[in-house]
């Protein structure tokens, strides 16, 4: 079983969780503040308790689980109330359900699963609601009564598993370009198109190409997200999870590679596109690229996730904890769709009947 964890302040003795707003330690009781350097001796003291062990009881209550039937189920008690907490295998840190303590799985974060980076939350939940309704605005398509009848179920902050890659490409990319020229007389029309072999080579270095570590977040919500700025990023400490979510990797970093890869070369291939300018048209023709492999850490970011309910029809939108960048799928007015489209088929008709008017 994993071991569970919990700060308690010592003045009063209540939770303590990670304040984003002051990057500190905070009892919600009475306002005592902790740095991260204070809360690292109460991680010490803590772990010595722990190692003198518990009383153990036999147990003879209850049946055994079928075969199967507990896969994938952890379940914790908690210290303060002794509440059951359950969960999956991945979790890391989580609230008690019964006295809202929040705790840290640690046996889920020790050895091989221990995060080398954390990037604290900046933002906190409040501001994760106004990034929705700012979301919300400018969207014309977006039915009226969403904001009305749209229901926030869960607002969690989160952190989110992530492989960091460090890489070298070296390659080369071959491009078949044109260029137009067109000119008249008095008699003709004329247009030339010049072809040009194009040829684009070097090497491009990645710092920390982060690829999500959890099955269960979407890749695409992930990285639309990004960019992270990892000057922020700390040596993990377990107390940063303290009022937050979190999960461990349940995606190990081979199997993460292949997806690291394309994000490598494309990125690649954009950075050389880029450089291939004053052309009327600009086709890859052949690309050759390889990829050098560098470092890899396990690093935990911050994520706010909302879901949201609409006419029974769940919605699911994220939030960059740190830079505050927000992402999620919209409804849209069908109506108001077909409106927009009458009218700008409307004046389409008309400038185009008035040019018509006044070339006869």
């Amino acid at each position: 079983m994993a071991g569970m964890q919990e700060f308690k302040c010592p003045s009063c003795g209540g939770a303590i969780e990670f304040d984003s707003s002051i990057q500190k330690m905070k009892c919600p009781y009475c306002d005592a503040e902790f740095d991260m350097a204070a809360i690292q001796s109460i991680e010490r003291e803590i772990q010595q308790e722990e190692a003198q062990g518990e009383a153990h009881w036999d147990m003879e209550a209850g049946g055994d689980w079928a075969e199967g039937e507990a896969d994938g189920m952890a379940i914790y008690s908690c210290h303060s109330c002794g509440g059951e907490i359950v969960g999956d295998a991945t979790m890391a840190a989580t609230n008690c359900p019964y006295c809202d303590n929040p705790v840290v799985l640690t046996g889920n974060l020790s050895g091989d699963l221990r995060p080398d980076y954390v990037i604290p939350f900046k933002l906190d939940k409040q501001a994760a609601k106004e990034g929705l309704l700012k979301h919300f605005k400018g969207k014309r398509l977006l039915p009226k009564i969403f904001k009305n009848e749209n229901h926030v179920d869960e607002v969690r902050g989160l952190y989110v598993p992530f492989w960091l890659f460090d890489a070298d490409v070296k390659g080369q990319i071959h491009y078949r370009g044109t260029k137009v020229r067109r000119w008249s007389d008095s008699r003709f029309d004329y247009t030339e198109t010049s072809h040009f072999d194009i040829l684009r080579g070097g090497q491009v270095a990645f710092d920390k190409v982060p690829v999500d570590g959890s099955a269960k977040m979407p890749d695409e919500l992930m990285e639309s997200i990004e960019p992270y700025n990892y000057e922020d990023k700390v040596a993990f400490q377990t107390a940063y999870l303290a009022g937050f979510l979190a999960d461990r990797y349940d995606v190990t970093a081979d199997e993460s590679l292949p997806r690291a890869k394309v994000r490598v070369k494309s990125s690649t291939e954009q950075a050389f596109g880029d450089t291939v300018r004053g052309y009327a048209t600009v086709v890859p023709k052949s690309t050759n690229l390889t990829l050098n492999q560098g470092t890899v850490r396990y690093a935990l970011l911050p994520v706010w996730i909302l879901n949201t309910t609409w006419r029974n029809k769940k919605y699911l939108f994220a939030m960059n904890g740190q830079t505050g960048k927000f992402v999620g799928d919209l409804p849209m007015d069908w109506g108001a769709f077909w409106r927009y489209w009458a009218i700008f088929m409307g004046i389409f008709s008309i400038v185009g009947f008035a040019i018509v008017w006044f070339i006869l």
